[in-house]
């Protein structure tokens, strides 16, 4: 998993709950890393998993519902640090659409190694979009989340 995907969790956490929360899940945690992250670098599933479950067990919000959160900031995150990703879309169901064949693509130029999820569109109106999220992770409220929950998006997992 990207560092980015850390760097930006631990900044969330920092934000909303301090400096010393972030130190209490990463001392809680059994991570290879020590918990210390780059941006560029690779980092074990695992890690995110062990932070993401000892943030919910010392705030008493569902892991779903942290992903939720943090995927809103990430997505906000992403936008703010490669803005030329989403730019030229007019309409958020467009840029939804094009996970796949764009945003993906762009993606994995500026991280080659990235083991991204994939997004297949299965149903699209002026109104309604059905995409079928598909991952080895697991992490369907984070890619829900990322993917404008406040519009008419489902999101089917398998």
């Amino acid at each position: 998993m990207k560092g980015i995907i850390f760097t930006e969790f631990l900044d969330l956490v920092e934000e909303k709950f301090g400096l010393e929360m972030v130190d209490k899940i990463i001392n809680q945690s059994e991570l290879e890393s020590e918990g210390i992250y780059t941006s560029v670098g690779t980092y074990e599933f695992s890690e995110m998993l062990q932070l993401i479950s000892h943030l919910s067990e010392n705030t008493d919000i569902s892991v779903d519902d942290l992903l939720m959160v943090y995927a809103e900031h990430l997505f906000a995150a992403l936008i703010k640090t490669h803005p030329n990703l989403v730019s030229h879309y007019q309409d958020p169901m467009d840029l939804v659409a094009s996970i796949e064949n764009h945003i993906h693509v762009e993606v994995k130029k500026i991280y080659p190694d990235a083991q991204l999820p994939t997004f297949d569109l299965e149903e699209r109106t002026e109104t309604k979009m059905v995409m079928v999220y598909k991952s080895d992770r697991a992490l369907y409220m984070l890619g829900k989340g990322k993917f404008l929950v406040r519009h008419a998006l489902t999101l089917k997992c398998q």
